[in-house]
């Protein structure tokens, strides 16, 4: 038997449940008590990518990690190409006003970075600070290598193992129109400097979501495979300056380096914090670091 927790056990605890509100429907998994702190993974992954911060992070906030809008048992419908980003932020204030959260922390993972920062800079009355994990896109930062519209995010260094962005998009869809236990473990292994800290247990979540009618469906179109993907920077540099909210970069040693602390850089109150040994999954492969930086900034 394997030494590593279960998803079940990490989550031991929390409660997953349902929320419906005036126009979308939210999964959530949730703890604690305090000051709300929603947390929102990245592109074709589900609220169990936060499974190992969960529970530390309820020790000090009221959590609740979220299924984003298009994705695992939120809602699909409609969706909006061209706007994807917009009606995702909007889908995180319609939540919060079903649990009639007036102010929350958020934050966001990838392509929940982007979400995040779009609520920061749309909705600053409804949003306490931001921690932007891993996600730099949704700004347009023309000295810094940025991705054409429909592209991923140029995150990884080229040279470093396993390729760069278009290699995670060709994973993706793979994982989408070829749905096996081994092309999805390729995919999710592309989001960890080491393979092997991706547990037979978050390939069998995956897998079994990606073997869903609704949910493929809708990952396809998210994913730019039946429905155009639409451009992904959504913001200029002298815009993000704009940014209200106290902000935290999380970033890793096998990103490019310089696009966090550039990042960090253009926010009027933002700073950034680099994890060593670990690609793109900081709050998975070093949750203990990760957990400890959010509850610093956040003064849990």
């Amino acid at each position: 038997m394997s030494s590593q927790t279960t998803l079940y056990l990490d989550l031991l605890g929390s409660t997953t449940r349902i929320v419906r509100g005036k126009q979308y429907t939210t999964r959530v998994i949730e703890a604690g008590d305090g000051d709300a702190l929603i947390l929102v993974h990245g592109v074709g992954s589900t609220a169990e990518c936060f499974a190992r911060n969960v529970i530390r992070l309820a020790e000090h906030f009221h959590v609740y990690a979220v299924d984003a809008l298009y994705h695992g048992y939120s809602s699909k419908e409609p969706y909006d190409a061209d706007h994807r980003v917009q009606r995702q932020a909007e889908a995180v204030i319609d939540f919060m006003d079903a649990e009639r959260v007036e102010r929350a922390h958020i934050e966001g993972e990838s392509m929940g970075a982007g979400i995040a920062f779009e609520m920061g800079m749309r909705f600053p009355e409804r949003v306490g600070k931001l921690v932007l994990n891993s996600g730099n896109y949704y700004i347009d930062t023309p000295h810094l290598r940025q991705p054409r519209a429909g592209e991923a995010p140029a995150l990884r260094d080229p040279a470093a193992p396993g390729g760069g962005a278009q290699e995670l998009v060709q994973r993706a869809r793979t994982a989408l129109t070829e749905v096996t236990r081994e092309n999805v473990r390729r995919r999710i292994e592309y989001f960890v400097a080491r393979p092997e800290r991706i547990t037979d247990e978050m390939v069998e979540l995956q897998y079994r979501l990606y073997s869903d009618p609704q949910i493929n469906a809708s990952m396809q179109r998210v994913f730019g495979i039946t429905a155009p993907r639409g451009s992904l920077a959504r913001w200029s540099e002298d815009e993000a300056r704009t940014m209200k909210a106290p902000t935290l970069v999380i970033w890793t040693d096998r990103n490019v380096r310089e696009a966090g602390e550039y990042l960090a850089s253009l926010l009027p109150n933002g700073r950034c914090h680099t994890i060593s040994d670990a690609y793109h999954w900081t709050q998975w492969e070093q949750p203990e670091e990760h957990d400890a930086a959010v509850i610093g900034f956040l003064g849990g």
